[in-house]
């Protein structure tokens, strides 16, 4: 292997092992760890394709240095030793229903790369992804739904979530977020970036759906203030 390749596997690596140390948290971890487990993620299996660099390059480093919690060392240590050798994307309208509005600050700095999945830089896997997602400072992600079962591992310090409620709760680094298929969420960042490992585990091909709420405004013009 490469040493990008050996970079990418070992990312991999600890994202799994992290899993594995929570097994019984969550049903999407122990479900998680069940497809992985069938799957062939051997070195002779990475794909080797060109990286692809960011205009947030600047945000997306600041996220990763934000990785300061102990349990998420290794992640840390392997993410930032990876970063340029990955491919990164933003996500746009293609992803969602026709005619979603995702907010000013949702589209002027989001970024994911898929380490397992059907356009992965690691490993290809028609209908699961694996990967790592980022939001800049100060963003509402709006509240949606997909039919793809999804499972975040909080990486950055503090976000704020809620899940087909008005009411919000923030969660610290470490912490697991499963979303079943169907389940309306909404995430919100405040000061620094948002960065996360993301996983969808159907249905990967399936658009975002916008679930309308009469806050968003409210709550974008609040999360604006955070940055006067």
């Amino acid at each position: 292997m490469t040493d990008k390749q050996n970079r990418i596997q070992a990312l991999i690596s600890s994202i799994v092992n992290y899993l594995k140390a929570h097994r019984g948290c969550l049903s999407g971890v122990d479900i998680t760890l069940d497809k992985l487990a069938g799957m062939n993620l051997s070195d002779e299996r990475l794909i080797d394709i060109p990286s692809q660099s960011t205009r947030h390059d600047e945000v997306l480093s600041n996220a990763i240095a934000g990785i300061v919690a102990p349990e998420l060392v290794d992640i840390a240590i392997c993410l930032k030793a990876a970063k340029d050798d990955l491919v990164w994307r933003e996500d746009n309208a293609q992803f969602y229903q026709q005619g979603a509005d995702l907010g000013k600050g949702y589209t002027k700095c989001n970024l994911h790369t898929l380490l397992i999945g059907s356009d992965a830089c690691g490993h290809y896997h028609p209908d699961f992804s694996l990967g790592i997602f980022m939001l800049g400072p100060r963003t509402l992600y709006r509240d949606h739904n997909h039919e793809a079962p999804e499972l975040y591992v909080n990486l950055s310090d503090k976000s704020g979530w809620r899940f087909g409620t008005r009411d919000w709760k923030d969660y610290p680094a470490g912490s697991l977020i499963w979303n079943p298929s169907g389940a309306t969420h909404a995430t919100r960042v405040y000061e620094q970036p948002f960065i996360s490992v993301f996983v969808w585990l159907e249905n990967v091909s399936s658009l975002c759906k916008l679930v309308l709420c009469d806050d968003w405004e409210e709550i974008e013009h609040e999360l604006a203030r955070l940055g006067s």
